[in-house]
């Protein structure tokens, strides 16, 4: 039989291996072939090279399936990094967020910057503007820009005309 090949296999054996890292459930059937080969009788350097792993990290998965059986192969919950912002400043933004960003010396609308820029003035912790932008979408806040106005239009007939 013919041996195939891939097409620039290095570029695409590192996409694959990001696809792989991208998803819970592959992360854990990954792990599951890497187990399944040790177990028929593969090294567990064997096995790394293999599936590009560190040998180190396919002894470990081993140790954790023989404590812990197929439980131990599964995600653990990350906390991630700790907030700069406590649950009481946190608390606060929800109300400041209810205002005007005017109220409090800024200009324009509640915004990644805007939020950055008031928290920096307010509490002199620097946050970037995608962490601003999930504080938003964690307090169910969203983006509303003002409709704009028509300079000399008549009010009345705006009023009927606008979208509901």
């Amino acid at each position: 039989m013919k041996q195939l090949s891939i097409n620039d296999a290095e570029e695409k054996i590192l996409a694959i291996q990001d696809e792989i890292r991208r998803n819970e459930d592959t992360r854990y059937n990954h792990r599951l072939h890497a187990i399944l080969l040790v177990a028929q009788g593969f090294s567990c350097l064997k096995v790394a090279s293999m599936f590009g792993d560190a040998p180190r990290t396919v002894e470990y998965w081993v140790n954790r399936f023989n404590e812990n059986g197929f439980d131990g192969l599964t995600e653990a919950p990350r906390t991630g990094r700790p907030s700069r912002l406590s649950s009481s400043q946190l608390e606060e933004l929800e109300v400041v967020l209810r205002g005007e960003p005017r109220d409090y010396g800024l200009q324009g609308l509640w915004d990644g910057k805007t939020l950055a820029a008031f928290i920096a003035k307010k509490w002199n912790i620097s946050l970037g503007v995608r962490q601003c932008q999930r504080i938003f979408r964690s307090k169910k806040f969203r983006l509303r820009k003002p409709r704009s106005k028509i300079a000399k239009a008549d009010k009345v007939k705006q009023a009927e005309f606008k979208k509901k």
